[in-house]
């Protein structure tokens, strides 16, 4: 009996050094993102500089030998990098450091993700999915997608994920449930301070879990400023960014977009379409369904002139940073 075996997948990872990369390497290779019948090959991207790092990751990765690991791919050329990829976490970007100025922060990262944006439209697979972690992540997004014209409108998203994943956590502690018994939890935004964990319609079977907790001023003055502040928590607790958290947002993320969120409402930064009031283009998270490789906004969420007022500020930070990069491009 001839059975026939899957084509391989191709999984471009920048930053492929790092912390969340580490984390997330070994979790691909394992089969934690396409299951454990799905062969694939990792190609790794990061500074010219990381590459001893990079080179004792695969050694790493070639000792746990996953059955499913057919090869991995060493480069600093994103060119190189992403060339034939199925989808792509990109992972590496400009952090801020000491005495940085924000517009400093912007411009590094534009150069960055213009190139990477030029090399997944030349190189990678035409149906390609791109999925920037770096930060900051939506603006990051929005430059690459610019860059990368000759891709489908939806071939790159921001992750989101990493805040709606935190806030389903925070709920289903605060009530004494379990995790995946909630469902419709909402995170609007950008992946900033400024994003809206929106719990209006998330549900517990036939219940609002609003209607459980009852309590107006726990969402706004506890649960909202909690989600919020959660990364900036974790680097005072631990003197480090967010990393197998963020790698496992990542790959619930690429997972349900790639194999489908069996109708689930999730959360994704994508390019807005205009509705909620929100531009026409915008990189912002938004509440979706996701199959057959796509995602579908999901429709007729009532915006109340709360969740109004919460969303117009992470809408105004967005373009305040698209405005900047705008400028940044246009000088260059």
């Amino acid at each position: 009996m001839n059975i026939m075996k899957p084509d391989v997948k191709r999984i471009a990872v920048t930053g492929a050094a790092g912390n969340i990369a580490y984390s997330l390497l070994f979790r691909i290779a394992r089969g934690d993102l396409f299951g454990k019948d799905q062969p694939v090959i990792l190609q790794l991207l990061d500074l010219p500089e990381a590459y001893g790092a990079m080179q004792g990751v695969v050694m790493e990765l070639q000792d746990c030998a996953f059955p499913l690991l057919k090869r991995v791919e060493v480069a600093t050329d994103p060119y190189v990098a992403f060339r034939d990829a199925d989808c792509a976490f990109l992972i590496g970007s400009k952090p801020r450091g000491r005495g940085m100025e924000r517009r400093d922060l912007l411009a590094e990262n534009a150069a960055i993700f213009r190139t990477q944006g030029k090399a997944l439209n030349g190189v990678a697979s035409r149906n390609v999915k791109a999925l920037v972690v770096g930060n900051p992540a939506n603006t990051n997004a929005a430059i690459a997608r610019r860059f990368a014209p000759d891709l489908p409108d939806d071939a790159i998203t921001a992750m989101i994920r990493l805040d709606h994943n935190r806030a389903v956590s925070m709920l289903a502690q605060h009530c004494a449930i379990a995790v995946n018994v909630i469902g419709n939890m909402i995170v609007w935004g950008n992946h900033s301070p400024t994003m809206f964990p929106d719990y209006r319609y998330a549900r517990v079977g036939r219940y609002l879990i609003k209607d459980l907790i009852n309590d107006e001023s726990w969402y706004r003055e506890i649960f909202i400023p909690k989600v919020a502040g959660r990364g900036t928590a974790i680097i005072e607790a631990r003197g480090a960014s967010s990393a197998a958290s963020a790698a496992n947002a990542a790959i619930d993320q690429m997972r349900d977009w790639m194999l489908g969120s069996d109708g689930r409402w999730v959360s994704m930064s994508v390019p807005s379409d205009g509705s909620y009031g929100i531009p026409h283009g915008l990189m912002f998270g938004v509440p979706v369904i996701c199959r057959d490789g796509r995602y579908e906004r999901v429709e007729g969420i009532q915006i109340d002139e709360f969740a109004r007022s919460c969303i117009n500020r992470s809408v105004r930070e967005l373009q305040e940073e698209a405005a900047t990069v705008d400028a940044l491009l246009i000088a260059d």
